[in-house]
């Protein structure tokens, strides 16, 4: 019988608010490791620019789509064996992907033997965990904050992002809808503390938000405080970086 390798392989979720730099981390460490000769993946689901994972500091670079339903590990191991191995995947906007997927990832790192490195959001708007994000902190080998820090208005610490409809701060809605800064938003978001996310108070002094969170099963809802404070799989794709910054990817 063969002994089965050892793998060093490990699945790693780093998180963080809006505007914190986790698709600029995402590209950069993306670069790094094919820069070294190493093979790999880059992944994006519902990103502000389509097909790309884009950062708001104007880097981005193509991207695989994680579409529903897509096997990620099935799409690992068609990529290992058309290019003899797979070292690695880079998968952004994890906060979107399915459960089933990210368990999928699991397996890319436990039986390919490839580091998956995955960034996304912790909330989402109502302050419940995205479902991808409960499954990455249930399954992956380590969970780290992203180290820049994003602040609320009020100078605290931002925790949550808040979703405006007018300047209001809303509740309810549908979950998937991506901030695309090219084009004129039904809603906007807002990074806020705890505090001024359950209270819905903008810099603007804007009056609490009369929607509420929606309650669920086994969840309550928040109490209010009056505030006293005025998101088949394609050819394999080789990165190059500009001297402008922007990281470029040609099909091979």
């Amino acid at each position: 019988m063969t002994a089965e390798r050892h793998s060093h392989a490990e699945l790693r979720f780093a998180y963080g608010t809006m505007g914190s730099g986790k698709s600029t981390l995402a590209l950069q460490i993306y670069h790094n490791l094919a820069a070294a000769g190493l093979r790999g993946m880059l992944w994006t689901q519902l990103d502000r620019v389509d097909g790309r994972v884009s950062s708001r500091l104007g880097v981005s670079a193509d991207a695989y789509r994680v579409e529903p339903g897509l096997n990620l590990f099935q799409s690992g191991k068609s990529y290992s064996d058309r290019n003899g191995r797979l070292d690695f995947m880079v998968c952004d906007e994890a906060q979107f992907y399915s459960p089933e997927q990210v368990e999928q990832l699991a397996r890319v790192v436990d039986e390919l033997d490839a580091d998956v490195y995955c960034f996304g959001l912790l909330r989402d708007f109502r302050g419940y965990l995205f479902p991808g994000t409960a499954r990455l902190l249930e399954m992956a080998d380590s969970c780290d904050e992203v180290a820049v820090e994003s602040r609320c208005w009020c100078g605290r610490k931002a925790t949550h992002n808040a979703r405006l409809v007018e300047g209001v701060q809303v509740y309810e809605g549908d979950l998937m809808v991506v901030d695309d800064p090219t084009q004129e938003p039904d809603s906007t978001y807002e990074l806020r503390c705890r505090r001024h996310w359950l209270s819905g108070t903008s810099a603007s002094r804007v009056a609490p938000s009369v929607t509420q969170p929606a309650q669920r099963a086994g969840a309550s809802t928040p109490r209010r405080e009056p505030d006293t404070e005025a998101s088949e799989t394609p050819t394999p794709a080789t990165p190059t970086l500009s001297d402008s910054g922007e990281v470029s990817i040609a099909s091979s």
